[in-house]
């Protein structure tokens, strides 16, 4: 890999892991969220400092290119984003619906307990 790539996926790599850990600071991100994009940061370090381990795994998997085999995981890891994604709309979702007819039947009590207030 030439110097000025190593050099400019490395710089990636660390504001990459610099963000996330200054978004937890500000409480922008919680911390549940944040391991998934720090390993990612750590990840694309780890690659870029041991560019023979992506050679490795593109011949493992049966890539031709190293940028295959980074261009595959970048698609795996957006695909795993979206179903945890999913997952997490999908519980907010039901809550939401619980919380919508608690909420619902505390009102119509309140409204029973005013009508026998005014009876």
């Amino acid at each position: 890999m030439p110097i000025r790539q190593k050099v400019f996926a490395l710089a990636i790599g660390i504001a990459i892991f610099l963000f996330i850990l200054e978004m937890v600071r500000r409480r922008k991100l919680r911390e549940e969220y944040s391991w998934l994009w720090l390993l990612t940061g750590c990840g694309i370090i780890v690659l870029v400092i041991w560019y023979d381990l992506l050679v490795l795994i593109t011949e493992l998997i049966g890539a031709v290119l190293p940028t295959t085999t980074l261009f595959l995981f970048g698609m795996i890891f957006l695909m795993l984003i979206a179903l945890h994604y999913s997952i997490k709309i999908s519980a907010m979702t039901d809550q939401v619906r619980k919380l919508a007819q608690e909420l619902a039947i505390l009102k119509a009590e309140e409204d029973e307990r005013k009508q026998r207030k005014e009876s």
